[in-house]
């Protein structure tokens, strides 16, 4: 009967706090703005292949960098492509090496760090240490020297951007469980002799989850910044595939004849980044349990 009414309350609350959460993330209007500033570049990276505009490969030799006119309104590069056309399907390269490699960071960071925290001792001392020395080299730093070792491609800066975030998923996780675990209700559920992985499952990941969900949305401006970095060294998309990097590494020998060729580009990653930022902080700022 206890925990009949428990789990109704349980059941009961849940829409309560939901509601909560969606009105106060509503009323934060830098939220609402980093919200509808990540919609539209996802969408543009959706919906790529049906929009009006040249192919992101396709050459005007009679319009090399060209300013924006009706034909080509950003413009057109070094080789006469369509400055837009390549902003658009650069969007695809830069989303998806944020969202890809974020993916990879919580997948191994998370399930380590709720180990360490969970299990302590040796475990703990263990991926403790690991976790010290990936975050003794600065996360760029580290992203490059992975991408180099792996080779240039977008698949391997990916790989190399989520190996390196995997440190900050570890210690966040394993803070937030050993936080979990002192509270009374998790010392009850232990008293009746849930199993570890029930314990693990039932409460320590749903309690731990929004701080993981705030510091993923972070860290996936982080790296699209990072995968702009890489592909502007040669390390991460290849040309003639359009990346904002890559395309920024080509606009800076063309600076004085062709500015729009890095305008573009640049305020691209100043936007999404900006987005990520506001939606990160209104979800934390909604997420919080003390205004609950």
């Amino acid at each position: 009967m206890t925990s009949l009414a428990t789990n109704l309350a349980t059941s009961e609350a849940l829409p309560r706090r939901q509601s909560r959460v969606w009105r106060k993330f509503r009323s934060n209007k830098a939220a609402l703005l980093g919200g509808i500033i990540v919609a539209f570049f996802v969408i543009v990276a959706l919906l790529a292949p049906l929009l009006p505009v040249p192919g992101p490969a396709v050459t005007d030799w009679g319009a090399v960098r060209q300013g924006p006119s009706a034909a080509h309104p950003f413009g057109t590069d070094e080789i006469g492509r369509d400055v837009l056309s390549r902003m658009i399907w650069g969007a695809r390269a830069s989303l998806m090496a944020g969202v890809v490699s974020v993916g990879i960071a919580v997948l191994v960071g998370v399930p380590l760090g709720v180990l360490s925290g969970y299990l302590r001792g040796w475990t703990d001392a263990a991926i403790s240490r690991v976790t010290e020395a990936l975050l003794a080299a600065p996360f760029l730093i580290l992203a490059i020297a992975l991408a180099a070792f792996l080779g240039p491609s977008l698949t391997n800066a990916m790989i190399a951007i989520g190996i390196s975030a995997v440190p900050i998923f570890i210690r966040l996780a394993r803070g937030q469980t050993m936080s979990v675990m002192t509270e009374d209700y998790v010392e009850s559920a232990r008293a009746v002799g849930l199993t570890h992985w029930a314990l693990i499952t039932r409460y320590i990941v749903p309690n731990i989850f929004p701080p993981i969900l705030v510091q993923g949305t972070l860290t996936i401006a982080t790296a699209i910044i990072a995968e702009a970095s890489l592909s502007f060294l040669g390390l991460g998309q290849q040309p003639p595939a359009p990346s904002w990097g890559s395309m920024l590494n080509v606009a800076k020998n063309f600076l004085e004849q062709a500015p729009w060729m890095a305008l573009y580009p640049g305020a691209a990653i100043f936007l999404v980044v900006l987005g990520f930022n506001l939606l990160g902080d209104g979800l934390r700022d909604a997420l919080d349990p003390r205004d609950h």
